[in-house]
C-alpha cells in the first residue's frame, strides 16, 4: 500500500484504525518530496522538520470523532498567506517578504488539525497559464518533466499528482486551478466567487481571484471545500449566505454542451477524449442538449482587459517604500519595480494602466464589462433548460517548456475555455481524462455539491474511486 498515492479521506479512515501513523504518512510524504521535486519544481519552500514535529503532537489526540483533515499535509500556493512563512508570488520583488498573518483559509485548515507541508512554486503573482515565470524557475510536468504542468498553480497541483502532497490549494482567476489540474491529472475545483474567503490571498484580480482545493478525486476536493468555504468579516466580498444545494439524482440532470467549446480546428484528441466523457453521461442522465453560448468569443479579450486593469491597480503597493524589494536609486520607485517585476506582470501592468487611462477607459475597459454581463447573462439563460454545461479545460494539450512563454498571445489562448465562468463567477470542476486532457463541468452559482456529484459518478464509471 502507498499511502502517497491514496486520496486522503482514505487516509483519515486508516489514522482513526490506527493501521497507519500520523508520522508514517508525513514521513511517506517527506521522502516522495525528496524524491521527486528536485526534478519537478514543485516546491518553493519545503517545511518537513515542522511537519514531523506537527505530527508527532497530533497522534496523542486521535480518536475516531477527528476532523477529516486531521493530520494530512497539505501544500498551499505561495500567493497564499502563513503568518511567520515567506509569500514571495514567485517574484523577486516580494522575494524576502515574511507574512505577518495567516489566510482565512489555512486558520480554517489548521482547526481541522492539517499539516502544512510547504509552499508551492507558481507563475509570478498567478499570471501565466504554464507555471513557466517564477523566479524559482519553471515547474515541469510531474508526467514529463519536458513539459509545463500549467498554471499559475502548477505546483500545487504537480506536488499532489506526484504525491508530494495529500492535496493542495490553488488559485483561479480565469483557470488557474483547473488548467493545472487539468495537465497534471487530478481533480480542481474552483468554488462560487465569494464562497471562499480571499483575506490573505495576495491580489491578482479582485473580482476574479478564487481560492479551491487540488486533490486527487472528487471526494477529497469536497471534504476540502466544506473545510475552508464559509463567510468572513475580514473579505468585503464574502457572503453572507447562499442557498442550499437541492441535489438532483443523476438521472434529473440535464447536461448542455456548447458548440462554441469545439471549434473545428479543436486538437482531434481533445474532441475524442471529450466525447468519450459524454458517452458516459449519456445513458445516464436525463438529457444531453446541445447548447450556444456565443459571448464565449469574446470572452478571452474582454478577461485580458478587465484582469490586467485590476493587476496594474492591485500592484501599485510594490513601490520600495512599504514593504518587500527597495532598490536605492534616485527614483527608488521606478527602479525597484523595473528590477523586481518580471515580463509578464510589466506586460499586465502597462496593459491595465492603458485601459484604465483617460481617453480609453469608455473605449476599452467599459466594453469589457460590458461583456462580462453578456458572457453571465448567456450563462443565465443557458441554465434554466439545462443544470450543467460539459466543456473541455483547454484547447491544447500540455505543451513543452518554453515553446509559449515568449508568445503572450498564444499563451492567452489557452484560458479561453476557462475564462468565460470565472467572468461570471460560476463554480467550475476540472477533472482528468487521459494524456493531460481534462474535461470541465460548470454549473450555477452554489451548485457545487451538483458538480462534485456528477464528478463522482464520472469517476465510479471508470474505476477511479
Amino acid at each position: 500500500m502507498e499511502l502517497t498515492r491514496l486520496p486522503f479521506y482514505q487516509l483519515h479512515k486508516l489514522i482513526i484504525k490506527k493501521e497507519i501513523s500520523i508520522s508514517e504518512l508525513v514521513g511517506a510524504v517527506i521522502k516522495k518530496v525528496e524524491e521527486i521535486d528536485d526534478t519537478v519544481n514543485g516546491y518553493s519552500f519545503f517545511y518537513p522538520e515542522e511537519a514531523l514535529e506537527q505530527a508527532g503532537q497530533l497522534e496523542k489526540n486521535v480518536d475516531d470523532k477527528i476532523p477529516p483533515l486531521f493530520g494530512i499535509p497539505i501544500a498551499i500556493k505561495d500567493n497564499i498567506a502563513i503568518e511567520g512563512k515567506p509569500l514571495t508570488c514567485g517574484s523577486r520583488i516580494l522575494k524576502n517578504f515574511i507574512s505577518p498573518y495567516s489566510a482565512t483559509v489555512i486558520n480554517r485548515l489548521k482547526e481541522q488539525g492539517a499539516i502544512i507541508l510547504g509552499k508551492t512554486n507558481l507563475d509570478e503573482f498567478a499570471m501565466g497559464s504554464s507555471s513557466e515565470t517564477s523566479i524559482f524557475g519553471p515547474v515541469r510536468n510531474p508526467f514529463n518533466e519536458k513539459l509545463v504542468a500549467g498554471g499559475s498553480s502548477g505546483g500545487s497541483a504537480a506536488v499532489v499528482a506526484y504525491g508530494g502532497a495529500c492535496a493542495s490549494l490553488g488559485s483561479d482567476t480565469g483557470g488557474s486551478i483547473r488548467l493545472p489540474a487539468s495537465f497534471c491529472g487530478i481533480v480542481g475545483l474552483k468554488p462560487t466567487y465569494g464562497l471562499v474567503s480571499r483575506y490573505g490571498l495576495a491580489a491578482y484580480a479582485s473580482s476574479l481571484d478564487t481560492i479551491g482545493p487540488l486533490t486527487r478525486n472528487t471526494i477529497d476536493a469536497g471534504i476540502m471545500l466544506q473545510a475552508i468555504a464559509g463567510f468572513d468579516p475580514n473579505d468585503s466580498t464574502s457572503l453572507t449566505a447562499h442557498p442550499k444545494t437541492i441535489l438532483k439524482s443523476i438521472k434529473d440532470c440535464r447536461i448542455g454542451i456548447p458548440e462554441e467549446y469545439f471549434p473545428d480546428d479543436l486538437n482531434p484528441e481533445i474532441t475524442d477524449a471529450i466525447n468519450n466523457v459524454i458517452e458516459i453521461f449519456k445513458p445516464e442522465i436525463k438529457e444531453l442538449k446541445k447548447i450556444s453560448l456565443p459571448g464565449t468569443g469574446y470572452a478571452l479579450a474582454g478577461y485580458y482587459l478587465i484582469a490586467p486593469a485590476e493587476a496594474s491597480s492591485n500592484l501599485a503597493r510594490y513601490d520600495g517604500v512599504r514593504y518587500g524589494l527597495r532598490i536605492a536609486d534616485n527614483n527608488t520607485y521606478v527602479k525597484t519595480r523595473d528590477e523586481g517585476f518580471g515580463t509578464e506582470v510589466k506586460r499586465r501592468i502597462i496593459l491595465g494602466t492603458f485601459v484604465l487611462s483617460r481617453g480609453y477607459y469608455e473605449q476599452y475597459y467599459n466594453v469589457a464589462q460590458q461583456v462580462r454581463n453578456v458572457v453571465g447573462d448567456e450563462f443565465k439563460k443557458a441554465f434554466n433548460c439545462v443544470d450543467v454545461i460539459l466543456t473541455p479545460v483547454a484547447p491544447v494539450k500540455p505543451f513543452p517548456i518554453g515553446t509559449l512563454v515568449k508568445d503572450p498571445l498564444m499563451m492567452y489562448h489557452c484560458d479561453s475555455f476557462t475564462v468565460p465562468a470565472s467572468l461570471a463567477g460560476l463554480p467550475a470542476l476540472a477533472l482528468p481524462v487521459k494524456d493531460g486532457i481534462g474535461f470541465q463541468l460548470i454549473g450555477p452559482w452554489f451548485q457545487e455539491e451538483l458538480l462534485l456529484s456528477l464528478g463522482r459518478f464520472y469517476e465510479k464509471s471508470i474505476g477511479r474511486i
